[in-house]
C-alpha cells in the first residue's frame, strides 16, 4: 500500500543534506545522459554510413571487365575483357538473379563530356541505363519520369538529368521537362530530373549525371554492344557471395578467360560491406552499453556509499523504530525507497537531457550530408535504459537496507 508518511520521511532525509544528495545524483544523471547520447550518436553514425554506401540495395553485386592474369586457351596474358550486350541475357538466366542493369558511360568510368543548353555549357557524366536501374538503385525522379521500355525499343533521344545538371544549365524559372540538351551534337529531350537520396561522393556523382536510354546511347555515341559494368540484384534469400562467384566464373568463360582468374572479371559485393558495417556497429553498440552500464553502476555504488553513511547517521532513529515494533522489512523498504527515488529521479533527468541533446544535434544533421545521420534512440533502448536505472537503484539500496535491518534496538539507542 502507498504510505504517505514513509515517502514524506524519504523526502525529508534527502533534503537534510542537499549537497550530498546532489553530488550522489550527479553520477547517476551523467551515466544515463551518456547512455542515451552515445546510443543515439552510434545509431546516427550507422545510418550515415549506410546512407552513403554506394547508393544501391544491400543485395547487389557489380561486375565489370578486367585484364587476364592467367593463361587460358592459348590466349595472351593481360588481355582486356570487355563486357557486351550479349552477356546481359546470359546473366539474367543464372539462378538467384532477380534483375540486371547494364550501363555504359561516355569515355568510361567517371569520365564526362560537354553538355549544353542554349548558351550554357558544362561537363557532366553521360551514362546509358535501362529501366532495371530502378530495381537496383534507391534514387527516383522527383520531376517527370525515368527511362521506360518504349524508350529502349524505339531508341528515343530522351534523358533523365541529375539536379546539379538542372541547376547549372537551366534557369530555376524554366520547367526542365520537355527542354532539350545537346550532347556531342545530338539533341535529347529531358523527361525527368533526379535527386540523390545519398550523401558524399556518390550523391555528387549521381547529381552530376545525364542518363540516356541504353540502346539510344549505343547508337548515338557509337558504343556498339559495349557494356561498362552490370549491377545484378540477387533474389530474396539468395546467397550474394555465391552469386558473385557464379557471375565471375560465367563471364570469364564467356570471354575465354580462366574461370578462376581473379583479375579477368572485377566485382564488388555490396552485401559483404553491409554485413561488415552491421557487425562493426553491433560491436560499437555493445561497447557503448558496457561503458555506460559501468558508469551507471559506478553512480549506483556512490548512492550505496551515501546510503550507508545515511544509515549510520540514523542508527538511533532505526533503533527507536524497531523498539516501537517496526519490522526489518519496513526498515529495508524505507531505505530502498530512498535509494530508488534518488536513482530514478536522477536517471530520468539524465534520459531527458540526453534526448534533448540528440534533438539539438539532429538539427545540424538535417541536411543529409556528412557521415552522421539524424541521431535517435529507439523505444527498446529507452526501456532498457529505464530498466537498468531501476536495477541500479535497487542494487544501490540493498547493502544499506540490510545493514539498517540488522541494527539491534538496544545497541542503537546507546549510539551517539
Amino acid at each position: 500500500m502507498f504510505d504517505l508518511d514513509n515517502w514524506h520521511e524519504v523526502f525529508s532525509t534527502l533534503q537534510k543534506n542537499p549537497l550530498r544528495t546532489a553530488m550522489t545524483a550527479w553520477g547517476v544523471f551523467w551515466g544515463a545522459f551518456m547512455l542515451v547520447v552515445m546510443l543515439g550518436i552510434g545509431r546516427g553514425l550507422e545510418g550515415g554510413v549506410t546512407r552513403n554506401m554506394a547508393g544501391l540495395t544491400a543485395n547487389n553485386v557489380y561486375v565489370w571487365g578486367g585484364n587476364t592474369s592467367r593463361p587460358h586457351a592459348g590466349l595472351a596474358l593481360a588481355r582486356r575483357i570487355r563486357l557486351n550486350a550479349d552477356d546481359v541475357p546470359a546473366v539474367r538466366e543464372l539462378p538467384g538473379v532477380e534483375a540486371v542493369a547494364p550501363n555504359v558511360e561516355v569515355g568510361g568510368w567517371r569520365q564526362g563530356t560537354n553538355v549544353s543548353y542554349g548558351e550554357q555549357v558544362s561537363n557532366f557524366g553521360v551514362r546509358g541505363e535501362t529501366p532495371d536501374y530502378l530495381k537496383v538503385a534507391v534514387d527516383r525522379p522527383y520531376l517527370g519520369r525515368f527511362i521506360n521500355e518504349t524508350d529502349l525499343i524505339e531508341r528515343r533521344k530522351v534523358v533523365v538529368i541529375g539536379q546539379a545538371v538542372r541547376h547549372v544549365l537551366i534557369p530555376d524559372s524554366v520547367d526542365p521537362i520537355g527542354e532539350y540538351l545537346r550532347i556531342r551534337g545530338v539533341y535529347f529531350q529531358i523527361v525527368g530530373v533526379m535527386a540523390s537520396v545519398l550523401g558524399g561522393d556518390e550523391a555528387e556523382r549521381a547529381d552530376n549525371t545525364v542518363i540516356v536510354p541504353f540502346t539510344t546511347f549505343q547508337l548515338a555515341f557509337n558504343a556498339g554492344g559495349r557494356v561498362g559494368s552490370m549491377a545484378v540484384r540477387a533474389q530474396e534469400g539468395a546467397d550474394a557471395e555465391e552469386l558473385e562467384k557464379l557471375l565471375r566464373r560465367t563471364l570469364a568463360l564467356r570471354h575465354q578467360a580462366h574461370p578462376e582468374d581473379p583479375r579477368a572479371i572485377g566485382s564488388f559485393n555490396l552485401s559483404k560491406q553491409y554485413d561488415r558495417v552491421r557487425t562493426l556497429f553491433r560491436g560499437i553498440q555493445g561497447f557503448v552499453w558496457f561503458v555506460c552500464v559501468c558508469t551507471l553502476l559506478a553512480g549506483a555504488l556512490g548512492v550505496s556509499n551515501i546510503m550507508l553513511i545515511s544509515v549510520k547517521e540514523r542508527t538511533r532513529e532505526f533503533g527507536v523504530r524497531k523498539a516501537l515494533g517496526a519490522t526489518p522489512g519496513s526498515v529495508i523498504a524505507l531505505v530502498l525507497q530512498e535509494a530508488g527515488l534518488l536513482t530514478a529521479f536522477a536517471g530520468y533527468l539524465g534520459v531527458v537531457a540526453g534526448v534533448g541533446g540528440l534533438e539539438l544535434l539532429s538539427r545540424y544533421t538535417a541536411s543529409g550530408e556528412g557521415p552522421l545521420a539524424a541521431p535517435s534512440v529507439n523505444l527498446t533502448a529507452a526501456l532498457a535504459a529505464a530498466l537498468v536505472l531501476v536495477l541500479a537503484g535497487l542494487l544501490a539500496g540493498i547493502a544499506p537496507a540490510r545493514h539498517a535491518a540488522r541494527i539491534r534496538p538496544v545497541v542503537a539507542l546507546r549510539s551517539e
